[in-house]
């Protein structure tokens, strides 16, 4: 003992030695912080720095620190909390919390927050309290008081079931959780309230009312009734249409549907909503799986009713009548349901293709429609032969066409071979083909052949509107609208309603149609075939004739419009356009209609649409220059019809002969001669200037004139200088005593119309009555400008 504290006073005197002695070296701090960076640096030393960089620290004291934090804190601790206690940086402090909450069962990594069992056993024993007080907590209270995740307190909540915490959890709503004892009481509330109930209840009612738990309620509802201590149903499943029916109400309910069904044969949706069924569908079909039932928009029907209407359907198809469904049928079918039903029955009785719906609920047979198409026949004969004589041109067909496309073909290459033939001639004889002299003094020439060449590309562009559109098409006849239709169907169907007559017109008028058209067809074809048309046709010679005058006629007149102004040069060339112009053209195309069975007797009678629809029909090589032809009808000069005029001519085969001086001289002659006949029975002032005027202008400048009313002020204004002055004054004071007239029958039948004063149109009557008592007094002397033989003198060459 002695020697032990010798041997302690001998070091404590080593130890005040050393303290006292001086040091012979030192390290510097930085020598210190350079040497323990060089180890970290070399991997031999694992320190971390703390943020104020006045301390090292090794992760193990990280991580002993964060338990004793933990510990400290009660087992839950923010990483942000212990970050800024244990001063260093946040990346090793969460590093060293993750590796502390893999390794340790005990300790979780929740949300950024370290929780150890201790805490979660506390916060167990803490909801046990709370929950034996109240009988019911839920998770979602609790996420809120705790401020953690729902699954994560489901999690470690059920693991303490019946340890710390005494109660369960709902098997439907993990997120409940409850004791015995409210269970209990909870069952004991349903189990009498329940009771009590007598008719169907909304479950979702009783919840609001009482304040049950939903999910609860459910359950012990269905444990109720599964074990027979409540004598009743629940349908509709656990949603918000859940009903709970007493056994007592369904006997009597089910006892009305099976009533109402045998006796009526249907059962309506809307009745069993009524009655407190709130899915009709599925409860007829689970109350009668044996029954064949057809379900429907708004009802179900029985197989009693189905076998009514094919009966029905059946009855109307074999007898070809029609029947109509709905008054055997309920009245709370809506007609989507009828239809469905109809077309139902006519499936299994295999009639869709013998009959047909008319009016929703009209069963017709097809063979009662084929008699009906039938009670037409003798009106359709009888319209037909009337439309053949009227209006041939509109009835042909592509079918006419083909059957005319020998005829035509052969017309054209007789044609064809009689041109090729001519040329050959013309062109053995030399200069000695052109006729001077002699004979009928005129010369007879092929007018513009080189205009053949490339007319095809030339009239390409001129091919556009109507023709193009239309060809191929041809515009049909209608026999009957539908409400003549509707018409004669009242007549003679009997006991049908009106709006199925109606509706059967409307089926009706396409197939009366298309059958109008074959007899149409039948009726046009035996015509066109008649010796008696044929004989109708004018000869070749004849037309080359009349078209050769009208067209030396229209050079004539286009001659005389050279006297006027521009503007009025464009007047009078449309009128000669609308009127010889057309009449020309019309010439030719029914020339040419002739050989498709489209011509007419009167050609004056051809419209434009109905010019259109035949040049539709032509080949390509004649539309083209007709089709021009055509188009300058519409035009503002003369010359581009002439133009055209001679290339048409040239391909439908006439020869033109152009006019010479005694032709000239001749239609002069015959012009003036018909005007002064119509001057001398001409009693109305405006035509008797008109024409005047016209012989007048003739007279003076020797060239014939077509012009409108409208362009008689400018004829007379051309004659001022060409008649003696006072005829221009006598026709002068004649022109506006007649414009006076004019005007004043314009404004009387305006006043008549519009209910004017009687004043004022007692004083225009009188105005009117002074003119017209001076018209009737200068109209002989304005006649005698041309009548009398004195002034006829003037006339003559």
């Amino acid at each position: 003992m002695a020697a032990d504290w010798e041997e302690i006073r001998r070091l404590a005197a080593d130890f005040q030695r050393a303290q006292f002695a001086d040091t012979v070296q030192r390290l510097s701090e930085r020598n210190c912080i350079e040497i323990i960076a060089k180890l970290v640096q070399d991997k031999k030393l694992d320190v971390v720095h703390t943020l104020d960089g006045k301390e090292y620290i090794t992760p193990a004291q990280i991580s002993r620190e964060i338990r004793d934090e933990l510990y400290v804190h009660g087992g839950r601790i923010n990483i942000v909390d212990l970050q800024q206690i244990i001063n260093v940086d946040w990346a090793h402090v969460e590093n060293r919390a993750s590796d502390i909450a893999k390794y340790d069962k005990g300790v979780q990594l929740v949300l950024g927050q370290l929780i150890d069992v201790t805490y979660l056993d506390r916060l167990a024993e803490e909801v046990n309290d709370k929950l034996q007080e109240a009988g019911l907590i839920s998770i979602a209270e609790l996420c809120k008081n705790y401020d953690l995740p729902g699954d994560f307190l489901s999690e470690e909540l059920s693991k303490r079931l019946g340890k710390l915490i005494q109660g369960e959890m709902d098997q439907y709503n993990r997120g409940v959780i409850f004791t015995p004892a409210f269970v209990a009481r909870h069952k004991a509330r349903i189990r009498g309230l329940f009771s009590a109930i007598t008719r169907p209840t909304p479950v979702t009612s009783m919840i609001g009312a009482f304040g049950f738990q939903e999910h609860l309620l459910y359950s012990v509802l269905e444990e109720l009734v599964n074990t027979g201590r409540l004598k009743g149903s629940v349908v509709g499943g656990r949603q918000d249409k859940a009903v709970y029916i007493p056994d007592i109400y369904a006997k009597t309910q089910n006892a009305w549907v099976d009533s109402f069904l045998q006796q009526n044969g249907y059962l309506e949706f809307d009745a069993l909503v009524r009655l407190g069924i709130p899915d009709p569908s599925s409860y007829i079909k689970k109350r009668f799986k044996s029954n064949k039932l057809l379900f429907l928009r708004a009802a179900c029907v029985g197989q009693t009713l189905v076998d009514q209407v094919e009966a029905s359907v059946e009855e109307a198809v074999s007898s070809a009548t029609w029947t109509d469904i709905q008054p055997i049928l309920p009245s709370c079918l809506s007609m989507e349901d009828m239809g469905m039903l109809i077309n139902e029955a006519m499936r299994s009785t295999n009639v869709q293709s013998s009959a047909r719906v008319l009016g929703d609920t009209v069963v017709v047979s097809e063979k009662f429609i084929s008699n009906c198409l039938s009670l037409f026949d003798d009106a359709m004969q009888q319209k037909a032969q009337k439309e053949v004589k009227s209006n041939p041109v509109f009835l042909i067909t592509e079918d006419d066409l083909k059957q005319a496309s020998i005829l035509t073909e052969s017309s054209a290459t007789s044609k064809k071979e009689k041109r090729e033939a001519e040329r050959k001639k013309k062109a053995t004889e030399g200069s000695g083909s052109v006729k001077a002299g002699g004979g009928g003094n005129a010369r007879e020439i092929r007018i513009r052949k080189t205009k053949k060449k490339g007319r095809k590309d030339d009239d390409s562009d001129e091919e556009t509107g109507p023709s193009q559109q239309n060809r191929g098409k041809p515009t049909a006849a209608p026999f009957m609208v539908q409400e003549e239709i509707v018409a004669v169907l009242e007549e003679r169907v009997s006991d049908c309603p009106e709006e199925v007559l109606s509706e059967l017109a409307e089926h009706l008028v396409r197939p009366l149609n298309k059958a109008y058209q074959e007899v149409l067809r039948t009726v046009f074809m035996s015509s066109t075939s008649s010796p008696s048309r044929v004989n109708k046709k004018k000869t070749m010679k004849d037309l080359q004739e009349e078209i050769t005058n009208l067209y030396n006629n229209i050079r004539l007149f286009e001659k005389g419009t050279k006297f006027f102004s521009d503007e009025t040069q464009v007047h009078i060339a449309k009128h000669v356009l609308k009127t010889l112009c057309t009449d020309v053209t019309n010439i030719l195309v029914n020339f040419l209609a002739a050989d498709l069975m489209m011509s007419v007797e009167n050609p004056s009678t051809i419209t434009n649409e109905v010019r259109v629809k035949i040049l539709g029909k032509l080949s390509e090589e004649i539309r083209g220059p007709l089709m021009k032809l055509h188009n300058c009808l519409n035009g503002k000069t003369i010359e581009d019809f002439l133009t055209n005029m001679e290339t048409c001519a040239e391909v439908c085969g006439f020869m033109m002969k152009k006019g010479d001086k005694k032709r000239e001289r001749q239609a002069l002659f015959l012009h003036r001669q018909a005007l002064t006949e119509q001057l001398k029975e001409a009693e109305d002032p405006a035509l008797v200037l008109h024409l005047t005027s016209v012989l007048l202008f003739q007279a003076s400048t020797h060239c014939m004139l077509h012009a409108p009313g409208r362009c008689v002020p400018h004829i007379i204004g051309t004659l001022t200088g060409r008649i003696p002055t006072e005829l221009q004054q006598l026709l002068s004071a004649y022109q506006s005593l007649v414009v006076k007239q004019l005007v004043s029958q314009s404004q009387s039948r305006k006043q008549e119309e519009a209910g004017g004063e009687a004043d004022k149109a007692e004083e225009q009557d009188e105005e009117a009555g002074s003119v017209h008592t001076q018209l009737m007094a200068l109209t002989p002397q304005v006649k005698d400008l041309m009548l009398s033989q004195r002034k006829m003198s003037l006339t003559e060459d």
